[in-house]
């Protein structure tokens, strides 16, 4: 049996919640919809606060009250959003984060602080200075609010106590509570874990109706609640009658009312939605892989068995693991701008640190991808944008002599190619300087100073280890450990990476990826003895094996179609014992612009890759990038078709004798 952690589920939830609060901060910044963002910042500070004072995170929560006191005088129209501020306060958001995961220093809390006293103050004498930005805004003026709330019945078994509601809402300002006790059973029938009460407020506060409301924001969906404005000092006297009568009915018409909304993501999971662990979704899939092989291996039993009964069975059963497989993978896609959102911030941190004023734009946020490549990306294009906001754009003023905008722009953006998804990273910048590149790899001995190598052959050397065109070693780049690591990952999730580059016009990264790394359709081929599977994303087509190719430089060459496709045979390559088949074929792939030919004897046929992950062992089989189990239990390697391409063309390099002399 195991055990919840309650302070996991925090972790997770702040998570969410410190995203909101940097994504508002950004916009604020960005200069949208000011008060609105202020307020958005406001409810996922008092959340965090509430919930953290909830599960024993009392630094988490002190620092979060200090915060939002300061930072209180923004809401009151008392001082700007300003750059400045946003920084701090960005600041402020990181160290909550520091707190939460318990590596939060307290002298980096008094720091941090000070300094976003210190930047309102600022701004708030700015702004009330006249002629200043902002006028000096009012002092909020107090009004008298009717607060009344029935807590759910079990809510003393979820943990809730109404005397730290209460406390809270006389914390606001000054006012009186009254207990209502309508409700309450005869004590022969009264249960003790049950609530029964009721209680009435009446409250002066300069505080708005939102604040007093999220007061009631961790409470549950059955609360009920009710916020009035009174209109006189006398009002409540007149009306205490029928508000201690208020109707339960009357109540629910407003559950929480605008708390509900900040609750919002909560309530949706309670009913629309389920957060489930990332582990049993893996745990999920792998049975699904599972029922795969045993209904493939099902279905050529029953096949050799010729039971009509059996293969209506296998039949209906194939059906079935088909649509849990869909359902499966559906439920393990994750829609891409949740990855996309975690480089906002890292472009605002770039921005401010190279002194380059640049726009980040993000475009297809819904476009799906399968949680597990969502989490390898993100490492890869981390490097891409530091790389391109260090190296790609200029600054201002060599913008402005170019005569381009003095802003540049970085776009990411994603969509769907086929069974594929491209991604790609763009920038307005000066472009790849080929010279500079070129000179870069010749003193680094990666290649001759006479090598005969093209425009894209040279900006290909960028992905080379240890290359990297800085002039110095910096926080952001000149030690040659980012591009190399992009173009290892990406085609360690089978996916290729293309570059294009203009001089003056900017550069574009393309990664093209399968949306999942679990189950995949391949093409089954037989060669010699043993049987491969080939992604069947990559197979473009298959041709008969002619004696009417070409040969050059011991290269064998197949004219398709009017161009020559380069080919190999399979057998050869892997040592393959058995007999050849008189009529081989070639399975022609492609790896972004590439094409190549793969001899193999007999083309077994289209079936599901359940795909099973190579061992430590068997990891530098780079030529493989798993395994899967086949019907009749036997093991078939998975070719890794982006690594046969590139090692194919580096033995055509060696076959060259002009690049061998290179």
């Amino acid at each position: 049996m195991t055990s919840h952690d309650p302070s996991e589920t925090f972790r997770i939830e702040a998570a969410e919640l410190l995203d909101q609060l940097e994504a508002a901060l950004l916009d604020l910044e960005d200069g949208h919809g000011q008060q609105e963002l202020v307020d958005q910042a406001f409810r996922a500070l008092h959340t965090l606060k509430g919930s953290g004072a909830m599960f024993g995170f009392d630094a988490v929560a002190a620092f979060i009250h200090d915060f939002e006191t300061v930072f209180d005088q923004v809401r009151r129209g008392e001082a700007p959003s300003s750059p400045e501020l946003i920084a701090v306060a960005l600041d402020a958001k990181d160290q909550i984060q520091a707190l939460i995961a318990g590596e939060g220093e307290d002298a980096r809390s008094v720091q941090i602080l000070a300094a976003l006293r210190d930047t309102v103050d600022v701004q708030a004498s700015v702004a009330g200075t006249p002629g200043g930005p902002v006028d000096a805004a009012a002092e909020p003026q107090a009004a008298r609010w009717r607060i009344r709330f029935k807590p759910a019945a079990d809510a003393f078994i979820c943990g809730e106590n109404p005397s730290l509601l209460l406390a809270e809402l006389l914390s606001l300002g000054s006012g009186t509570v009254r207990a209502v006790t309508e409700d309450i059973p005869p004590l022969a029938v009264i249960e003790p874990e049950s609530c029964y009460m009721a209680w009435e407020v009446e409250l002066e506060t300069a505080a708005g109706e939102d604040v007093i409301r999220d007061v009631f924001m961790f409470c549950g969906e059955d609360l009920s609640l009710t916020v009035s404005a009174m209109e006189a000092p006398g009002e409540a006297a007149a009306h205490g009658v029928e508000a201690a009568n208020v109707s339960d009915a009357a109540d629910a018409t407003v559950p929480a009312g605008k708390a509900k909304d900040t609750r919002s993501a909560v309530n949706d999971r309670s009913g629309g939605f389920l957060k489930v662990s990332a582990e049993r979704l893996d745990a999920l899939m792998d049975q699904v892989g599972e029922l795969v092989i045993a209904q493939t291996r099902l279905s050529q039993l029953s096949g050799a068995a010729g039971d009509p009964a059996l293969l209506a069975i296998s039949e209906e059963l194939e059906r079935l693991s088909g649509g849990l497989r869909e359902i499966s993978m559906g439920i393990r896609m994750v829609q891409i701008g949740v990855l996309f959102g975690r480089f906002r911030r890292l472009a605002h941190d770039l921005s401010r640190d190279l002194g380059k004023a640049f726009d980040f734009v993000t475009e297809g946020e819904d476009t799906e991808l399968d949680k597990t490549m969502i989490e390898r990306l993100a490492d890869p294009l981390v490097h891409l944008i530091r790389n391109a906001a260090d190296h790609g754009l200029e600054t201002s003023a060599q913008r402005v002599a170019a005569g381009k905008s003095p802003n540049g722009t970085l776009k990411l953006e994603a969509a769907y190619v086929g069974a594929e998804i491209a991604i790609t990273l763009s920038d307005d910048g000066a472009g790849l300087d080929t010279d500079r590149i070129r000179a870069k790899a010749v003193e680094s001995g990666l290649i001759a100073p006479d090598a005969p190598l093209s425009d894209e052959e040279i900006h290909q050397l960028i992905f080379a280890p240890g290359f990297s065109t800085a002039g110095a070693v910096t926080a952001l780049s000149g030690r040659g450990v980012g591009m190399d690591v992009v173009k290892r990952n990406i085609e360690a999730m089978r996916g290729t990476i293309d570059l294009v580059s203009r001089p003056g016009e900017g550069t574009s990264f393309r990664l093209r990826l399968p949306l999942t790394l679990a189950i995949l359709d391949g093409m089954l081929v037989r060669v010699g003895d043993g049987c491969y599977s080939i992604p069947l994303a990559a197979v473009e087509e298959c041709v008969e094996l002619t004696a009417t190719g070409t040969c050059s430089r011991n290269r064998n060459f197949l004219n398709i179609r009017d161009r020559l496709v380069p080919y190999f045979h399979l057998a050869e390559r892997f040592g393959s014992e058995g007999p050849r088949d008189p009529h081989q074929k070639v399975v022609i792939v492609s790896s972004g612009e590439a094409r190549v030919g793969l001899v193999v004897d007999q083309i077994l046929g289209n079936h599901q890759i359940v795909i099973k992950h190579l061992s430590r062992f068997h990891q530098a089989l780079r030529t493989f990038s798993g395994a899967t189990i086949l019907g009749d239990g036997s093991v078939a390697l998975i070719l890794d078709v982006a690594q046969l391409i590139e090692t194919g063309q580096a033995e055509a390099r060696q076959a060259d004798p002009d690049r061998r002399a290179a």
